[in-house]
């Protein structure tokens, strides 16, 4: 098949020639050969045999079935997980059985709620440990109009980037998915910005980068502190980072400091 079964393109994309030129300065000839450079394969094929465009894919996927001849294209892992495997063909090569649910439902949450894309760009940021993207975006609502407690002329309604429970995700904030993920400095940047623990709990080199990286924590009059939001399992942060233990162990300790002699009860 060498056109989409949604538009009826070709199968490729033109990639503008800026972007290409940052991603692959030195390279004369694109993925498909064509010199000039823009020009690359975009090719999604499902398992019912019809192929998209990734973009025609994404505005026309509904639930579990192709949005062409409406056959069902979920199958199911050896452990009974859900997945929708595909061939991929992109500037990146072909990729073959490539489960792409996780990505269809998160577009599809994405199409209903266009409002919480940033917020679920920030929970992404967390899980990889990017404290400098979780900075920009930050520094982008701020841009834009919005307020960290996310109050956004025009909006829908009112959006907390740092305080935001994943509705898909079992209501987790970033402090608790950056805790699941190990990723300990970005714990303590979402405390500094969205919680009330005193300066003297932080250590002192997260006091030090963050100040060099701009970091600082707004009033948090009338602020929900991120310490006590809950997770589905009823799980604070705090309460999962007790659970996991190890490296979290320290982190705990020092949410708690001793005073006057007398260790605090967890």
């Amino acid at each position: 098949m060498s056109h989409c079964t949604a538009c009826g393109k070709p199968l490729t994309i033109e990639i503008d020639p800026e972007e290409e030129e940052e991603e692959e300065e030195d390279d004369e000839f694109n993925a498909v050969g064509v010199a000039g450079g823009n020009v690359v394969p975009d090719s999604v094929e499902l398992q019912c045999g019809c192929y998209f465009h990734w973009e025609c894919l994404l505005d026309s996927y509904e639930m579990l079935r192709c949005p062409y001849c409406s056959k069902d294209i979920l199958s199911h892992t050896s452990s009974g997980q859900e997945q929708i495997l595909c061939n991929l063909t992109n500037e990146g090569g072909r990729q073959e059985g490539l489960d792409i649910l996780p990505i269809l439902k998160e577009e599809s949450y994405l199409k209903t709620f266009p409002e919480e894309r940033k917020c679920r760009a920030m929970l992404e940021f967390c899980a990889e440990g990017d404290v400098g993207a979780i900075l920009d975006l930050l520094n982008d609502d701020q841009d834009e109009d919005f307020s960290l407690d996310g109050n956004a002329e025009g909006a829908a309604r009112p959006i907390d980037v740092l305080r935001y429970q994943d509705p898909t995700g079992s209501l987790s904030t970033g402090l608790h998915i950056a805790i699941s993920d190990g990723h300990e400095e970005v714990a303590w940047l979402l405390l500094l910005l969205a919680s009330n623990l005193e300066p003297q709990s932080f250590p002192a080199e997260i006091l030090q980068a963050a100040e060099t990286l701009g970091a600082r924590r707004e009033d948090q009059t009338g602020k929900v502190d991120i310490r006590v939001l809950e997770d589905s399992n009823h799980r604070t942060a705090e309460n999962l980072a007790h659970h996991l233990g190890g490296k979290w162990d320290s982190w705990v300790s020092r949410l708690h400091p001793i005073q006057d002699g007398v260790l605090p009860i967890m």
